[in-house]
């Protein structure tokens, strides 16, 4: 990104005239640089959300939401989709550069190390009730791992990285399959180091003792498509969560746990579990599909899995998923109501004039429902999926401010509604 020394925005404040300096990115981008605005001023931008705001300067993730684009580091997603394993788009993200054969073998031999979890932590899921939500449990066990390893609060170099990294990575799975173990009553399945890591969660979620269970090839390869399409997104609320922790200089280990507890909100990583409920919801009222759209079109119900707020033509995440939810639905055969009312709202509202005018197409919610519910995965663990898929976009974002030496620790400001300066009342006069 540079600063064009020819080109800036002029504000006016009263009698002032403030030059800003017009920064572009890469692809083109075009911002204002407000660094300098209360100093020179004493005024701020203010901008409910950040719709309008940089945070951050970013080098992992490209978004045009005009067009339906997205790139991790420059490479489109398209191509990954097709053509990456999970491991090595998380490589990608976070160094910038696909990894060599022998990078990537060192990296997923670091996965194996480390896949299993210490005797003692599994002693912590007995502390949660049955019905705690497994978000929960897997933010506070990120944090209760770097407890066994304090190594991870301080990170020197590059290998002490590498090492911290390949160990959430590989152990957010793990914690994951056992905290649903926990939920339902079945006995915690450990790893196994000769699987590759898409196989070896579907193992620990779905073998019990003495009966393993056996991926079929097509449900992990789409399990790895949803891992690689949810990997990044820019500044989205998760992410942003965790680089404003990390600008504390809070370690890795902590700052994803935030960023667990920012994709937990249902309006940030529990979309794809909204899709199932509206779904619910139309099969247990005995809705008639073109019923339910009429109610949507009249603003009485909301239509999830549809649309998005970044993307304004389609959604490239979602033409990826859908053919692989076709492909998981026909080869497995699952005799569900709800992944049939899925098929029929995704027809019904694809040939509406109502939704096409409006851009309203199925996004990468409404098909990673759909495959979540078709491999087994239960509701409440849809949000968990997520965040095993985005854990090398946020190690890859806080990666990025660790390494900044210019970074400062985020403080945000505000405009101050609040009440004018008052008196304390003693309470026996209130």
């Amino acid at each position: 990104m540079t600063a064009t020394a020819s080109e800036t925005a002029k504000l006016n404040l009263g009698d002032q005239e403030i030059d800003l300096p017009v920064v572009v990115g890469t692809e083109n981008e075009h911002g204002v640089d407000i660094s300098k605005l209360r100093a020179q001023t004493g005024y701020i931008t203010l901008d409910d959300g950040y719709g309008n705001t940089g945070s951050c300067k970013s080098a992992i993730t490209f978004i045009d939401g005009e067009k339906g684009i997205l790139r991790y580091r420059g490479i489109p997603i398209e191509q990954l989709a097709e053509n990456s394993t999970f491991i090595e788009t998380a490589l990608l993200l976070m160094y910038g550069e696909l990894p060599t054969q022998e990078h990537l073998k060192s990296f997923r031999d670091k996965l194996t190390e480390h896949e299993m979890l210490h005797e003692g932590l599994h002693k912590s899921y007995d502390g949660f009730p049955a019905n705690a939500h497994p978000m929960a449990i897997l933010s506070a066990m990120i944090n209760a791992v770097s407890c066994y390893h304090p190594g991870v609060m301080t990170m020197e170099d590059d290998s002490t990285f590498e090492a911290a990294a390949a160990r959430l990575i590989s152990k957010v799975r793990t914690i994951a399959a056992a905290a649903y173990k926990t939920s339902i009553g079945e006995p915690i399945i450990y790893p196994r180091p000769d699987l590759s890591y898409c196989n070896n969660f579907l193992h620990m979620m779905f073998s019990i003792p003495f009966q393993n269970h056996e991926p079929d090839p097509d449900v992990a390869h789409a399990l790895r498509l949803f891992l690689i399409l949810h990997a990044d997104h820019e500044q989205n609320c998760s992410t942003s969560t965790v680089k404003m922790v990390a600008s504390s200089g809070a370690n890795l280990f902590a700052s994803c746990s935030a960023g667990v507890c920012a994709l937990w909100g249902p309006k940030h990583g529990g979309a794809n579990m909204a899709v199932l409920k509206m779904l619910q919801y139309i099969k247990d009222s005995k809705m008639p599909m073109d019923k339910y759209l009429e109610r949507v079109r009249n603003k009485e119900e909301l239509l999830w899995g549809f649309g998005h707020r970044v993307y304004k033509s389609f959604d490239p995440r979602a033409k990826i998923l859908k053919g692989a939810a076709d492909k998981v639905l026909a080869k497995l055969g699952v005799e569900d109501p709800l992944l049939d009312l899925a098929r029929e709202l995704e027809e019904v509202a694809l040939n509406d004039s109502y939704f096409k005018d409006r851009n309203l197409y199925p996004n990468v919610d409404f098909y990673s429902g759909i495959i979540l519910r078709a491999m087994g995965i239960p509701l409440n663990m849809f949000t968990v999926m997520f965040a095993i898929g985005r854990m090398p976009g946020w190690i890859a974002h806080w990666k990025e401010a660790f390494d900044n030496p210019t970074g400062r620790i985020s403080r945000p400001r505000q405009i101050y509604v609040g009440s004018n300066e008052r008196d304390y009342v003693p309470i026996d006069q209130r």
